[in-house]
């Protein structure tokens, strides 16, 4: 355990930040299941799902989860899915 202020005050804000990240990781990855759940069970709403899926890769860019090589791989893939579909 730390003995400096900052110190004590830095693993509260990290532990904070940590399950930010996790819950913000959790809801993407269910996201992009449901995504391509949609688009394999040829769903009504299959566009929408993937372009939900698409904003949430893009925040998830924005908040530094995910490099922006991976979120561009994986959008390409989602569009390329649902091309498929059609």
């Amino acid at each position: 355990m730390p003995n400096i202020k900052s110190a004590k005050k830095r693993v509260k804000v990290n532990a904070t930040k940590a399950a930010a990240n996790k819950a913000r990781r959790s809801e993407l990855k269910t996201v992009l299941k449901k995504a391509n759940a949609a688009v394999e069970n040829g769903a009504s709403d299959k566009e929408q799902a993937i372009r939900a899926a698409i904003k949430r890769v893009d925040q998830a860019c924005s908040k530094g989860l995910m490099h922006k090589n991976k979120a561009a791989r994986k959008k390409s893939q989602l569009a390329k899915k649902l091309n498929a579909a059609d």
